[in-house]
């Protein structure tokens, strides 16, 4: 017999997650390829009445599971084998990015309105969650809590509300949303929480369209507070979900594959997704040609192909918030290999201006255009960085992040002043 865990998107009945012999299929329900809001739960898993099978199913639903060593502690803590997917999914299914919901056949998700949706956390306790997240991520195991996310860092899904002043933190339960991501300081990496925290400020006074957080602390620990975009608020004051993939899921890729060394996503492809997923694309497409602009001045070198993803509105498709930026550059130990090249160069020491022409013939636009958009965001983010600086969180990892940006802005731009993009 089959083991199966119903899967619901927006509060819908849309199909089964199957696991025969350890390997996965999904399929859609009937009722839903019929009905009026039918829609696929990812670019790589179109509407069809035939299952998908291991090969098709596994990337999108590998996608919402941590990985590397915090998937081994969530497989530890559920005792289950962290390469069975399907087990892990029926732990910590219950609230993942995206609309997506994994449920035991016959069970309903709960309404978000009940009293009891949230066991909020006193600061002791609060405590207690940060320093038992490096050993049990997700909680999982925890009582009426099945909380899923992807990534390798410690991060967990929080609901949150400001009161004169203060955060609250609570944990959602019985599968109900959650409001905002809590990421802990990463160990080894000094001031984590306050580097992702200034990058993103950063480019939010740039004008990115870009996930907001704030920085908070509990006895002086501080942790990173990010407001969840595929959450919203109804005018009756409750949250719903809103459905997004990543783009290793969109594009029928397993999680471990997110870096284009190891045989994931160039750019080219990412800008190709966005031709295909998106109307009118052009807009998403210099969206993203901004973010990865962005990402390379800031050294953030993770810009991997899971923290690129789309976001299913009413409207249709449209690229997410940038998100995940983390200016890796400013540790030495770190690799400074890109996740994706620009143009055919891992390193951004190496990158001319030839090499922004071939990402500019990627992206399916003008090399004049790109180089004119790289030379304005270059011209403009070094007073930004010192202006952000001066209204941010004192840290020193914030001046290494300033004088870096300085440095790769005066880079960039002595570079690219030249009027031919193939010199």
């Amino acid at each position: 017999m089959p083991r199966q865990l119903a899967v619901w998107l927006s509060g819908h009945p849309i199909g089964t997650l199957a696991q025969v012999d350890g390997r996965l299929s999904f399929s859609y329900a009937p009722q839903w390829l019929t009905h009026a809001e039918a829609r696929p739960l990812s670019q790589s898993l179109p509407l069809q009445t035939e299952p998908f099978d291991d090969r098709a199913t596994r990337p999108f639903f590998a996608g919402l599971l941590p990985e590397g060593d915090k998937r081994k502690l969530v497989a530890m803590a559920l005792h289950v084998s962290r390469q069975n997917d399907f087990a892990l999914l029926d732990g910590i299914g219950g609230e993942c990015a995206g609309a997506v919901t994994l449920l035991e056949p016959g069970q309903t998700p709960q309404a978000t309105e009940a009293t009891n949706a949230v066991r909020w956390l006193p600061n002791p306790d609060l405590l207690r969650v940060l320093e038992d997240m490096p050993r049990r991520p997700m909680l999982a195991g925890e009582q009426d809590m099945r909380l899923s996310l992807a990534g390798a860092q410690d991060k967990l899904p929080v609901v949150a509300q400001l009161e004169a002043g203060q955060v609250r933190i609570g944990l959602p339960r019985f599968g109900s949303p959650s409001t905002h991501i809590l990421k802990p300081a990463i160990p080894g990496i000094e001031g984590s929480v306050f580097n992702e925290g200034f990058c993103l400020a950063l480019a939010h006074a740039i004008k990115l369209d870009v996930a907001r957080a704030a920085i908070h602390s509990v006895e002086d620990r501080a942790y990173l507070l990010v407001e969840r975009y595929d959450r919203q608020r109804t005018p009756e004051g409750q949250w719903t979900r809103l459905h997004q993939e990543d783009f290793c899921q969109a594009l029928g890729l397993p999680p471990e594959t997110k870096y284009q060394n190891e045989g994931g996503p160039d750019l080219a492809q990412a800008f190709a997704l966005l031709r295909h997923a998106t109307r009118p694309s052009a807009p998403h497409i210099l969206k993203l040609l901004d973010f990865v602009i962005f990402n390379a001045l800031v050294g953030n070198h993770d810009a991997h192909s899971k923290n690129f993803s789309l976001l299913y509105t009413p409207q249709g498709a449209v690229l997410a918030p940038l998100y995940d930026v983390l200016s890796t550059a400013v540790y030495p130990r770190l690799t400074d290999k890109m996740a994706m090249k620009i143009g055919s160069k891992y390193k951004f020491s190496e990158v001319e201006v030839r090499h922004w022409a071939q990402l500019a013939v990627a992206a399916g636009l003008s090399p004049a255009l790109v180089k004119k958009r790289i030379l304005e965001i270059a011209k403009r983010l070094p007073d930004l960085a010192h202006k952000t600086q001066a209204t941010f969180t004192t840290h020193p990892v914030i001046g290494q992040i300033v004088t870096l940006i300085d440095q790769r802005c005066a880079l960039t731009t002595r570079r690219l002043a030249t009027d031919s993009p193939a010199a």
